[in-house]
């Protein structure tokens, strides 16, 4: 059974959202929902629609006539099925390194390995001749590099939104910190690219500093993201990163981009 993807950003107008119908249909051009049920009642071989739907908490008009054309097509063609999928969308990253307007569902980037952007946060802290870095112990439940010890906070930056109010969010939803984005300080963009089972995470990160010393005993943990927080000295750090026993997803260049931007 042919399969055919269309992406609905709750972001998007009318227009757009129909110009992404008629695209993925291989129409020139569809005007609304009376073109579009005329488009689908035509429809004489076996198809599977996938319908994307943006995860925003908004109310789109277009998205849900859309859906529910759809949905209608599927009860009243044996040719058609329809399956809808929620899902957050990213923006993507072109050839050059520009944040794009296009946008696509997060799944389906990390299966076609698409450049997009995510947020790294380092809560970094002096403490008597040493420099300490908060890492995060990562959830059992995540898909990637699970209990792991990683950067102290990260995301991927969702479609419509901007570096550094991420930071801000993805700090505040898995450690339980608020912090003014004032407070943060950005030390470089990294391309990085991670591959595991169907996943393909290519990212285009921007590196963060916020020198805070914090009481990690008040963190409030994002469950489902981190099981655990310690600090860690970063020359302690970079001895024991080749050590087996040590389970990690840091990066050596994120560590010498601190290094260079403390000393």
């Amino acid at each position: 059974m042919k399969q055919i993807e269309i992406y609905l950003s709750k972001l998007a107008s009318h227009s757009e959202l129909y110009s992404e119908a008629a695209k993925k249909l291989g129409a020139e051009h569809i005007d609304g929902g009376d073109e579009l049920r005329r488009l689908l009642s035509s429809v004489s071989e076996d198809v599977k629609y996938m319908i994307y739907e943006s995860n925003e908490d908004i109310i789109n008009d277009s998205v849900r006539e859309i859906i529910g054309i759809f949905t209608e097509a599927a009860e009243e063609s044996a040719h058609i099925s329809a399956e809808i999928i929620e899902d957050e969308f990213l923006n993507l990253i072109d050839s050059e390194s520009h944040l794009t307007s296009d946008s696509k569902p997060r799944s389906l980037v990390h299966r076609d390995g698409e450049l997009h952007p995510a947020v790294h946060i380092w809560i970094i802290k002096r403490k008597d001749m040493g420099i300490y870095v908060l890492l995060q112990k990562r959830s059992h439940e995540k898909n990637i590099a699970p209990d792991c010890y990683d950067v102290s906070a990260a995301g991927h930056v969702g479609q419509g939104e901007e570096f550094r109010s991420t930071a801000v969010r993805e700090t505040a939803e898995e450690l339980g910190l608020k912090i003014h984005g004032s407070r943060l300080e950005l030390i470089g963009l990294l391309r990085n690219s991670y591959t595991s089972d169907n996943i393909i995470d290519n990212e285009l990160r921007a590196v963060y500093l916020c020198r805070e010393d914090i009481d990690i005993s008040k963190l409030v943990l994002q469950s489902s993201e981190v099981s655990d927080v310690c600090w860690a000295e970063i020359d302690e750090l970079l001895a024991v990163m080749d050590d087996g026993s040590f389970k990690h997803c840091l990066s050596l260049e994120e560590l010498a981009m601190i290094k260079k931007a403390v000393f």
